[in-house]
Order: C-alpha cells, then structure tokens, then sequence
C-alpha cells in the first residue's frame, strides 16, 4: 500500500468521504490519544523533576561532609580545635566551621520536638565541611584526625548519597516503562478503533470495490482519518498536561521537586515529541490493521 505523503497530510476530497466523520471509533481514539498523551507529558516532566533534584542533593552531598566529635568539657573543647586546625590545613577542604547548637536542635525538631531539653541532651559536636575545587586526600585527611582528635567521625555523605541516586534510578526506570505501557495501550486502541471502523462500514468497502476501488485507496482513507484523529487528541492531551505543569505554584530554586517540575530551555522541546511519536504509532497500527482487515474481506 503505496501512500503519498502530500495527499496523506492535506487529505483527498474523495477519499476523504469514503470514512464517516463521526461514531464511536472516532471520538475514541481521540479520546484515549489525549489521555495517553497526557500521562506521557506527567511522565516525561517527573522524569526530568526527579533528575533534577536527584542532581541537585548528590551534588550538594558530594561537596560536603560532616565531622562528628563526642567528648565532654576541656576534651571537647580540645579536640574541636585541633579537628578544625586539621581540616582548615588540608588541601581540598574550603571552609570548616562548628554548627551551633541551636542549628541542631532546629534540625531535630521535626521528629523530637520543639521542647527539647537542650542542656541535658547529649548532642555531640557537629562540624560543616565544605570541599573546594578539588576533593581531599581522605586516607591522609582520616589518619590526621584519628592521631589528633581521636574522638572525632568523619561522614562524607557517600552512606546518603546512594539511596538518593538509587531511587531515582529506579523512578526514571518506572517512568520509562508507563511510557512503552502507553504506547502499547494506544496501539491497541488504535488498531481496535481501525478494526471497528472497518467492520461497520463492510458496506461501503464492497461498493468501492464494485466500484473499482482498489484496497490501497480505501485503506488510505482510513489509515488517514485515524491518524489525524489520534494525533489531534494527543496534541491536545500534550498541551492540557502542559497547562497543568505551569500551573504548579512557584518555589524557590532547587528547593524541593515541585521546583523541578518546571520546564525550562530544552525541557519544552520534549513533549512536543509525545504526539508525534503518538500519530507515528497510530500510522503503523491503523495501517496494519487495514491491510489484515482488508486482506480478510472478500
């Protein structure tokens, strides 16, 4: 079955006829085109959220690390500045500066509580490491601490940093496989509307044939309308999802995933792809569908 790409995309008056404009195979496709279309734009745009965001903390993560020192009184003190005097000496290390208490308690606070008896709580000595340009020597870095603040932990983060990138990984993964489970639905869907649009006009198909009609022209005209159909409910699917994501109220940058979820530069680009690949995918299935179909009627 021969198409020509001009008459496919402006249509053919007279095959054009040969398809009835309306029926439940018509508002359908459509139908289901939209709504795949827009999961695959929601798909799509918290994919590229949870990308964001999983960059943001592993990076914010990866330039920083924490020192731990517990001791009490004149040891504390002790082994606090010859922990700071060592990470302000090491290559690789930008700043290093002791968190406050009251910092820490506000940390806590969500899971212990506003009262929190701040005197008698044993919070240990906290330090914020942050890393240069270049990471530090941390075999050199870690045997300087033990031999001069031996009560001193050092935490690179590495222990957060995995799970965050583990579970993007796998919610990208997720994403991934609702977006081939829509295409396979909007397949089927497709080449169900294409068989029931064929069925119920058996008629027609044996008059053109009587006619002199030949199958590549019938089906053309069918391939054609299901095409434009689907990809019409997709473009309108795409930009309805659109309409949501930038509705979503504004916050500040790289402050949490509703941050992400905002499209920006080449972002935008991406679900405009969503209907093309939808009318692609209506053009192979209807067009399969109409040549068993018309294989099959005699």
């Amino acid at each position: 079955m021969s198409l020509n790409p001009l008459s496919f995309l402006f249509g053919d008056a007279a095959s054009d006829q040969v398809v009835p404009p309306k029926g439940n195979a018509a508002w359908l496709t459509a139908f289901a085109s939209a709504a795949m279309a827009f999961i695959a734009v929601f798909a799509l745009t918290l994919s590229l959220a949870v990308g964001r965001l999983a960059d943001y903390w592993s990076l914010d993560l990866a330039r920083t690390a924490t020192v731990q020192i517990v001791a009490e009184g004149d040891d504390l003190m002790a082994q606090s500045e010859a922990a700071l005097r060592v990470l302000r000496t090491s290559p690789g290390i930008e700043s290093a500066e002791i968190i406050d208490k009251s910092e820490q308690l506000a940390l806590l606070e969500p899971w212990l509580g506003s009262n929190l008896p701040a005197d008698t709580l044993p919070i240990p000595l906290m330090i914020d490491v942050h890393y240069g340009a270049d990471s530090p020597d941390l075999n050199s870095l870690l045997l300087r601490l033990e031999a001069e603040a031996p009560g001193a932990s050092y935490d690179d983060h590495s222990e957060w940093r995995a799970p965050v990138l583990e579970a993007s990984q796998r919610l990208r993964l997720m994403v991934g496989l609702s977006l081939v489970l829509t295409a396979i639905i909007t397949v089927i869907i497709v080449v169900l509307s294409a068989h029931s649009a064929l069925a119920s006009n058996q008629n027609i198909i044996r008059t053109l044939r009587l006619l002199g009609a030949r199958d590549s022209y019938i089906a053309r005209a069918f391939v054609r309308r299901i095409t434009m159909r689907s990809t019409f409910g997709a473009v309108l699917g795409m930009a309805l999802a659109m309409l949501v994501v930038v509705s979503f109220p504004a916050q500040p940058e790289s402050n949490g995933l509703l941050s992400g979820m905002a499209l920006s530069g080449v972002d935008w680009l991406y679900p405009i792809f969503v209907p093309v690949l939808v009318g692609i995918s209506a053009f192979a299935a209807s067009r399969l569908a109409a040549r068993y179909h018309l294989h099959s009627v005699t």
